[in-house]
């Protein structure tokens, strides 16, 4: 079909887990903020990581509430305003269709060729 440069396959959440088990239980740990998310496609530039990894200690520099909630360097809205400026959407309308846009810099990402 000679479509694979507008083609693109993501995840995408706002979850994650906690780094510490919930509930004093030695299994299982709790809802948290964040995760890690590919992006696959002949249009995307491939190998690159965005935002940074969380220094994982407990109570440590990125720990948001000392159980292991990472504080995440890149947002969910940087993230889809990113795609969505790929799919098209006009640039100025981005904050509409994501108005906690204006708390980020750095938009795009340069996740495309």
């Amino acid at each position: 079909m000679s479509v694979s440069q507008d083609v693109v396959t993501f995840t995408e959440s706002d979850f994650g887990r906690t780094l510490q088990p919930s509930g004093g239980s030695t299994l299982g740990t709790d809802h948290a903020w964040g995760s890690h998310h590919f992006i696959m496609g002949d249009s995307v530039k491939g190998g690159d990581v965005y935002g940074t990894f969380p220094t994982q200690v407990l109570q440590g520099p990125d720990d948001a509430n000392n159980r292991g909630v990472w504080i995440p360097t890149t947002s969910i809205d940087q993230y889809g305003a990113t795609l969505a400026n790929w799919f098209g959407v006009d640039p100025a309308k981005l904050g509409t269709v994501f108005p906690n846009l204006v708390n980020f810099a750095g938009l795009p990402l340069p996740a495309f060729l």
